[in-house]
């Protein structure tokens, strides 16, 4: 089991798009053996924290380049939010 924590950065002004880009994206997860376990958002709207679960590694690898998550990210451009993800454990 894979779990990670993504912080994700909307651009000013791109709020609504990028809340839009993640919702799509959030859902392609289960095609890679993945699941939202959290999705929170920051009180101003900027940002978001996803905790996520791979059943595996390669699941994981396996979304980041999913053409489909690749196509949205495109379209969206400028908008597109910025992200960083840290693999994490329970303690």
């Amino acid at each position: 089991m894979l779990t990670l924590v993504a912080i994700v950065e909307f651009p000013a002004g791109a709020e609504a798009d990028g809340q839009r880009y993640e919702d799509d994206v959030l859902a392609l997860l289960g095609r890679h053996g993945g699941e939202l376990e959290r999705r929170l958002r920051s009180t101003g709207g900027q940002s978001e924290v996803h905790v996520i679960r791979f059943a595996d590694r390669a699941g994981y690898e396996s979304f980041l380049v999913d053409p489909q998550r690749a196509a949205l990210r495109t379209t969206l451009g400028e908008a597109a939010p910025t992200t960083r993800v840290i693999e994490v454990h329970e303690v």
